[in-house]
């Protein structure tokens, strides 16, 4: 499994945000942004300000994918 970031990127759109209005209301810095989009970790206390930024659920920000060769045949 991994964290993927496409419900942040999906939530900014819809509230018409960029990640730089983001970054601003969030206190993160260029790298946080950078890592996200690589869909590398970020940690919960960037988490949680996000979300107190964005006024979200964590659900809102991430979401759980299942890595292809590890999904479980039925």
């Amino acid at each position: 499994m991994h964290i993927s970031y496409q419900p942040l990127w999906n939530t900014l759109k819809e509230r018409g945000m960029r990640k730089e209005d983001l970054r601003l209301a969030a206190g993160l810095t260029t790298n946080m942004i950078a890592n996200m989009g690589k869909g590398e970790h970020i940690s919960m206390k960037t988490l949680l300000r996000i979300c107190e930024a964005l006024n979200c659920g964590i659900l809102d920000v991430i979401e759980l994918e299942v890595d292809g060769a590890n999904q479980s045949k039925e």
